[in-house]
């Protein structure tokens, strides 16, 4: 049930995107007569408030309730969105977008953080399918209905849209709530008796691959330092405690594991996201000379195959290893940039063969979207998992953002065949890491939590003051639950999370 709700919560929450970011460029520069640099602005800011957010709110979510990081997270969004009602003037409004963007990406670790939380080692994945088609829906329904109601011919006219967006992350951030209070409530009895058998209370888990922090509802995934560091050595407090003087990111990306998923995450994103709203429309209105129409029907398209094909990507998915399905997902890259490059030559069919690549290229998401942040948080340091999802996601956007400035260069300097061999070579670089990952798994297998802590543990995190415990330690003390040897872990183990 907790699962479902932050589905629905993170759906209603992307109603703002899509109310908004679409509108904001024209209504900055031609409606509000400030210019396009204040438009451009406006944007770059958006997105400097993502990387920022992204990784501390990930610490955040490690340190504390991840609850009330994305209730709180979402209200900033929320008054900074709401504050472009009363922007009028450019300076008020750039901070406005700053904020909004500041919002909306803190929220976003720590939603993936409770959906690791509130979903079962089986269900996992599917959760995260539903996650992003929820996502899709809402900023697609956040567009349409924006489109309905917004004027860019009156000062005003996009206040509906502020205020969309602003309703929407309060009523997310008041669902959130409410299914923060059900697990609370439903994480006591079994507490109770895990502090009965062992004389604490402090252990939880989030299904077959992690335990949480009782104090911070943080997941306790993977220690670098397995066995510990020796106290004194300077490295850090002690047995199962953070170390202090490594950098968060050489913590991070220490195993090759790791490095390389962030790497395939880079490529997948440059492969496709960074260009969905720029660079592909201009490849298509410039290059293969389409109507502009055709752009709204392949994003349409794009959103029907995924909402159509997700739950039935996922079933048919769900024994495969990660490290292969992203493989899959790059080559799905590479075929569809090959069908682009192959309509310039075909001009009868350009319309036609755009329109389908954006379906191919949903394809391809309805793989990614289940699969990624899950194998991120399983290659995630012990006590880290908001951080380092927090991290992958903001090297995710600072690529992205990137993307429409390569695009607006090599299009504009006649360079279309660099374009085209860029992305198509992006996409090889994604399949390589992909194996990458494959192969680093199956030479050093991850040991994972037993199942006697999976079987004690709820999948939420009591309300304890954080003070009661140090953020990143051992979740499930050893006197807790009777230890087991396990027999090492196979990559596809690993990854079926």
């Amino acid at each position: 049930m907790r699962a479902k709700l932050l589905v629905l919560a993170s759906a209603i929450g992307s109603l703002g995107w899509g109310a908004v970011l679409p509108y904001q460029y024209a209504y900055a520069a031609d409606t509000r007569e400030w210019g396009a640099l204040v438009a451009a602005g406006a944007s770059s800011l958006f997105s400097i408030g993502a990387l920022v957010a992204a990784p501390l709110a990930g610490r955040l979510a490690d340190r504390f309730d991840p609850v009330r990081v994305a209730v709180l997270a979402q209200l900033l969004g929320a008054a900074g969105v709401a504050s472009l009602v009363f922007a009028d003037v450019p300076a008020l409004f750039l901070a406005g977008m700053l904020v909004f963007g500041l919002g909306l990406s803190a929220a976003v670790p720590a939603k993936q953080v409770l959906a690791l939380n509130w979903s079962s080692f089986d269900d996992r994945r599917k959760i995260f399918a539903y996650k992003f088609t929820g996502e899709a829906l809402g900023m697609a329904a956040g567009a349409f209905l924006a489109g309905l109601v917004v004027d860019l011919d009156r000062a005003d006219g996009l206040d509906i849209g502020f205020l969309m967006a602003a309703g929407g992350f309060v009523l997310s951030s008041a669902i959130i709530a409410f299914a923060g209070r059900m697990s609370r409530a439903g994480a006591r009895a079994p507490l109770e008796r895990g502090a009965g058998a062992a004389g604490h209370g402090v252990s939880t888990g989030t299904g077959a691959f992690a335990a949480l922090d009782a104090a911070t509802g943080a997941i306790a995934v993977i220690d670098p330092d397995r066995d510990g560091p020796r106290a004194g050595d300077g490295t850090s407090d002690g047995p199962g405690a953070p170390t202090r003087t490594r950098g968060a990111l050489r913590v991070i990306f220490a195993q090759p594991a790791m490095r390389w998923t962030a790497v395939v995450t880079i490529a997948l994103a440059l492969g496709f996201y960074a260009q969905f709203e720029s660079g592909l429309p201009a490849y298509g209105l410039t290059v293969l000379d389409i109507d502009p129409s055709a752009i709204g029907i392949a994003a349409a398209v794009n959103c029907i195959v995924i909402v159509a094909l997700q739950v039935i990507v996922v079933k048919v998915t769900a024994k495969r290893g990660a490290p292969a399905l992203l493989m899959g997902v790059g080559s799905i890259w590479v075929v569809s940039w090959l069908i682009l490059s192959a309509a310039q030559f075909s001009p009868g069919i350009a319309t036609a063969l755009f329109v389908t690549t954006y379906g191919i290229f949903a394809v391809g998401e309805t793989i990614y979207s289940p699969v990624l942040n899950p194998l991120t948080a399983q290659l995630a340091p012990k006590g880290m998992v908001g951080q380092t999802l927090g991290t992958v996601a903001a090297l995710q956007t600072a690529f992205s953002a990137a993307g429409p400035l390569v695009a607006g260069v090599l299009l504009g300097a006649g360079l279309t065949d660099v374009f085209l061999g860029m992305h198509i070579l992006v996409s090889l670089i994604a399949v390589f890491a992909a194996w990458r990952i494959k192969r680093a798994l199956a030479a050093a297998p991850i040991p994972v939590v037993s199942d006697e802590v999976a079987d004690v543990a709820t999948h939420a995190a009591p309300d304890v003051a954080p003070d009661r415990a140090r953020p990143g330690s051992a979740a499930v003390e050893p006197s807790a639950v009777p230890a087991r040897e396990e027999p090492p872990t196979t990559p596809v183990d690993l990854v079926r999370a």
